[in-house]
């Protein structure tokens, strides 16, 4: 006969925070505090605590290290609740919060939102089923929309002339705005002279180190940045 899954311990729990960003509401803080007020009402014990920072609900799951520590911790502590502190903790991909509570049953345990969202005493009533799926897909659809509006204001950015990313060498960022940086520039120019007298990418650098002339960070300007300058001129 097949075996039967393991059923953990409904008053053992595991908890599993999220987050992408340093928003203070959002934070680790925030989602700690939430469970225990949980935990408290409802008699449960968190025996372990995973957390999973600066990264987005859209992470496939073996990019996220703290939820599979937290699978693990399931079957050491023998918890039946994988907790969070709201749904789209858990997950802001339909697919990847489907595919997170197969492994949680599978470790004997069942998710559990201390928000009470999609919580059910029958984890298998359609209603609980459908409010968790519709969960998901909100939560899914509302990370999307924030990137395409994070898409739409970098696009509107871009056709001002204003930085939209990291300050390339030969510029500085004033008021939002990309400025020629007279010292870089020239640097710049001489390395599209040195390239123009048929000198390679290692020997402009050696160059460039022998006059003293160096990388923001104050070291050599070594090959790869050399390289770079050059294939933004080709570009």
């Amino acid at each position: 006969m097949p075996r039967s899954p393991r059923s953990g311990n409904p008053l053992v729990a595991v908890a599993y925070l999220r987050c992408s960003t340093d928003a203070q509401e959002l934070g680790p803080e925030a989602q700690r505090a939430a469970i225990e007020a949980w935990a408290a009402r409802e008699g449960v014990t968190v025996a372990a605590w995973h957390a999973d920072q600066g990264v987005s609900g859209g992470a496939p799951i073996d990019k996220r290290p703290a939820l599979l520590d937290a699978f693990a911790s399931l079957e050491a502590h023998g918890a039946g609740v994988l907790v969070t502190q709201k749904r789209d903790r858990l997950a802001r991909d339909t697919m990847a919060a489907i595919a997170i509570e197969g492994l949680a049953a599978k470790a004997g345990a069942k998710i559990v939102s201390a928000a009470g969202e999609g919580t059910d005493a029958d984890e298998n009533d359609p209603a609980a089923f459908m409010l968790r799926r519709m969960l998901d897909v909100f939560a899914e659809y509302e990370r999307l929309v924030i990137k395409a509006r994070t898409r739409a204001a970098m696009r509107v950015k871009k056709a001002r002339g204003e930085s939209t990313g990291e300050t390339p060498y030969g510029y500085r960022a004033e008021a939002g705005r990309l400025v020629p940086d007279a010292a870089e520039q020239a640097t710049v120019a001489l390395v599209r002279s040195l390239r123009a007298s048929g000198l390679s990418v290692r020997a402009i650098a050696v160059e460039l180190n022998a006059r003293g002339l160096v990388a923001r960070t104050g070291k050599p300007l070594g090959k790869t940045q050399v390289h770079n300058l050059i294939a933004r001129d080709a570009a």
